[in-house]
């Protein structure tokens, strides 16, 4: 199941973009082993069946990191794996004992995959720090939001998730690759404010060419333009259009009922706000749904602006089994997809320290191991 079955991975469970890595991971048929605290959670406060997405697909192992057998358990299990995945402060894992030097002469072929925020050195790596700081360090913050408006947080998916957790999947698959031809492993450092400024390569690009201001707002793509925008419908919802290229701005005028009429140049930015105002007035003088029946499939790039509620029941999320039922709960599905290898999610998140026995036993603990380190409470 998978492109990634037979890899096997360890990760240090955290927060945010380490846990959406190591779920990426998993969707693709890795088995992925989660080091939780050895403090067992029960059942009955956390639950069998979590509401934490992102933990789906994997195993849960509660070993005490405070304690050297806990340690020791680590190690044994890192010895085995393909790859480590952590996303703790700089140095965090080195005074554990389970920094790169000791976790790679214990495994030489160990692909080390680290996520911070701020990198692994620099004046402020070791300072606290959330999705928001990084992407505002990059410039990718102050680009987003409408001229003359405060900067707005795109969720925390441009700095956790894109230029953290999908930038660690994606060096972690690298290192494995290199490593069939060397047989080394090494450290993957991904940082969130590198992954966050190599996103915004094409806006540096643009404005190198003179295409971009740094004026928030002003821009064919920050809203700026008046045909790569959202727009309020009459029933108070919004929908959006992304008419770029002129074949695709002169079908959204036919589409709108401005075709005929003395309209400036489309790139006219002198006349964008003026543009703008003609299109809200029209835009608001219809339903959501009936410009989904007047624009939706056309080549305007035209999509209704759906909550997450809506989003499982649009007609083509559902045609492409876009989102999965896991345990009851909707949810996305594994991207992307493959023709031969087809990833499949089976296992709904465990509670931390769930699989503690199974796992030990299945990589070559023995009962007795068992017995010896749960008598020592260095594991759950």
């Amino acid at each position: 199941m998978g492109p990634l079955k037979g890899i096997k991975i360890v990760e240090m469970v955290g927060i945010g973009p380490g846990p959406f890595c190591a779920m990426m991971l998993s969707d693709m048929g890795a088995e992925v082993i989660r080091i939780d605290r050895a403090q067992r959670v029960m059942p009955e406060v956390f639950g069998n069946s979590s509401t934490d997405i992102m933990a789906r697909g994997r195993r849960s192992v509660g070993i005490d990191l405070k304690n050297p057998q806990g340690v020791e358990t680590a190690l044994k299990l890192i010895e085995q794996a393909d790859a480590l995945i952590e996303g703790f402060r700089p140095g965090v894992m080195e005074r554990l004992g389970l920094g790169p030097d000791v976790c790679l002469q214990r495994n030489p072929g160990l692909v080390f995959g680290r996520m911070t925020g701020w990198g692994q050195e620099g004046p402020i790596a070791h300072a606290a720090g959330h999705d928001i700081n990084y992407i505002a360090l990059t410039g990718a913050l102050h680009s987003i939001g409408r001229k003359g408006e405060r900067p707005v947080p795109p969720l925390n998916l441009v700095g956790d998730f894109g230029g953290g957790g999908l930038m660690l999947a994606f060096g972690i698959v690298c290192g494995l690759v290199e490593r069939q031809a060397s047989g080394k492993g090494q450290v993957v450092d991904a940082a969130m404010v590198d992954g966050a400024s190599a996103l915004m390569a094409i806006f540096h690009g643009m404005r190198h060419a003179g295409v971009f201001r740094d004026e928030r707002g002003t821009n064919v793509l920050d809203t700026g333009s008046h045909f790569y925008n959202t727009y309020e419908t009459a029933d108070g919802k919004y929908i959006c259009i992304g008419s770029i290229e002129p074949q695709f701005y002169a079908e959204l005028i036919r589409l709108t009922g401005l075709a005929g009429q003395d309209l400036p140049h489309q790139h006219d930015m002198s006349r964008w706000s003026e543009m703008e105002t003609r299109m809200a007035a029209i835009f608001k003088s219809k339903t959501r749904d009936e410009w989904c029946q007047i624009m939706e499939g056309t080549d305007v790039c035209f999509a209704p602006v759906l909550s997450i509620g809506e989003a499982y029941e649009h007609h083509h999320n559902k045609a492409r089994n876009a989102f999965i039922e896991l345990d009851g709960k909707l949810q996305p599905a594994p991207a992307p997809r493959f023709s031969r290898t087809a990833p499949r999610v089976t296992k709904a998140p465990s509670f931390p320290g769930q699989d503690t026995s199974a796992v030990l036993a299945e990589w070559g603990f023995s009962d007795a191991d068992v017995a010896s380190l749960r008598e020592a409470g260095a594991i759950a």
